[in-house]
């Protein structure tokens, strides 16, 4: 009961400091409004596509290589010097609008949002584990993800009134503030390297420790456990099996509801069951977080057969079935993070997370590619039906795969770590 006692405040004060960074980070009002920002500057589409692969790309760059630098300095450091990276980019982007402003604020967006990924999973995992509640992860990320979530929301509200009183350097100057408060929330978070004094934090900026391994040997040690682990590399795989599908259909929701002939004033009424339903799902993970591989294989089933089925009705009614399909997508997605970090046993956390990362982004881009030759030929409903092809093929694979012994040996904690 003392340990349990003693370990509440530290859970309360890491649950309260990640759904505050999680929400203040996505509180960015120019979310709805930059692709306006750029084509009132007087940029051509294809000038606009290519800032959003420069985009992709700073973040795929950087990805694992800022993993090894979280692993060898600080996590925290790194979260505190993401929001930044981001505000930089979003003034350069209302105080000199232009091509080249617009490509430094990508890149400089892209990398805040390497720096955060992985160092961010890594250290909750970590903090959590040390306080003995690691089984507790699914439900901290669960509704971190929900926070994510209501960011968005509140931005796409208050831009456009924001907007309207001072235009786009109001909204601009709002994003940077939702920013700055991001990374005064990040040195609030607890880190804890090695051993210490109950209590004891590190500053935002603190300095390498000499007996921690550099960034190169963080690097090549991430890597190596990933590739040494058989259940390491698989759980690392299943996160952007996963993750990069629905995501990357997330981007195409719009013209499916605008197909379903309903008019262009209700298309973000069907959006928002969309996001209903990627909410619950994020909240229901510590319900889902004890699901078996045939478990698991059943959910992403169920959720690829729900989407198929919402999209080829091409009604309004079938985003019900969308909204469902994308709160089982969210869900399963949590778990298998959960399902990662709790396989991996080095120190290089944040490397290995990154990979999954880097991984889920290039996967995307295949999602991308792949989508805009189906729907050519075929239209949005069938492109969404044909893009859930490998869940089920996913699921099928989970279901006849054998249990990892490592996680049916965790399934005797008490603290529900074992996730699978």
């Amino acid at each position: 009961m003392l340990i349990v006692s003693a370990r509440v405040p530290a859970e309360r004060r890491l649950a309260a400091t990640l759904y505050a960074y999680a929400f203040l980070t996505d509180l960015v009002l120019l979310y709805p409004v930059y692709a306006l920002l750029f084509a009132d500057t007087g940029l051509s589409v294809g000038q606009i596509s290519s800032l959003f692969v420069l985009w992709s790309a700073a973040g795929i760059l950087l990805e694992v290589p800022s993993g090894a630098w979280a692993d060898a300095v600080s996590r925290r450091l790194l979260l505190c010097l993401a929001p930044l990276l981001a505000a930089a980019g979003f003034a350069l982007w209302v105080l000199v609008p232009s091509y080249p402003a617009f490509a430094v604020g990508f890149l400089l967006w892209g990398a805040g949002g390497a720096l955060r990924s992985g160092a961010l999973e890594a250290l909750v995992w970590t903090e959590l584990d040390r306080l003995g509640a690691a089984g507790r992860y699914a439900r901290l990320t669960g509704r971190a993800k929900t926070a994510e979530l209501l960011g968005v929301v509140a931005a796409m509200g208050l831009a456009a009134p924001v907007l309207a009183l001072g235009g786009y350097p109001a909204v601009g100057a709002a994003s940077v503030a939702a920013c700055l408060a991001a990374a005064a929330v990040a040195t609030r978070f607890p880190e804890h390297r090695a051993p210490e004094p109950a209590g004891a934090t590190q500053p935002c900026a603190a300095q390498p420790d000499p007996d921690e391994p550099g960034w190169w040997a963080s690097l090549r040690g991430g890597l190596a456990e990933a590739r040494a682990d058989r259940s390491v590399r698989a759980a690392l795989l299943l996160v952007p099996a996963v993750a990069a599908v629905w995501g990357g259909l997330d981007e195409y929701t719009p013209l499916l509801a605008r197909d379903t002939g309903i008019p262009a004033a209700g298309v973000p009424l069907l959006l928002l069951l969309v996001w209903a339903g990627t909410t619950v799902g994020g909240l229901l993970a510590p319900a889902g977080e004890r699901l078996t591989d045939r478990g698991f294989a059943a959910l992403l089933a169920g959720a690829a057969l729900a989407l198929a089925v919402g999209a080829l009705l091409r009604h309004p009614a079938g985003f019900v079935l969308v909204g469902v399909a994308f709160a089982a997508f969210q869900l399963a997605t949590v778990l298998a993070d959960v399902r990662l970090q709790a396989r991996i046993s080095g120190p290089d956390r944040a490397t290995v997370t990154s990979v999954a990362g880097m991984a889920t982004d290039l996967t995307i881009i295949g999602v991308y590619a792949a989508y805009g030759v189906v729907a050519g030929a075929a239209g949005n409903a069938v492109a969404f039906a044909v893009a859930v092809l490998p869940y089920l093929l996913l699921a099928g694979r989970l279901a006849i795969r054998r249990p990892d012994r490592r996680v049916l040996a965790n399934r005797s904690l008490p603290d529900n770590s074992g996730v699978s």
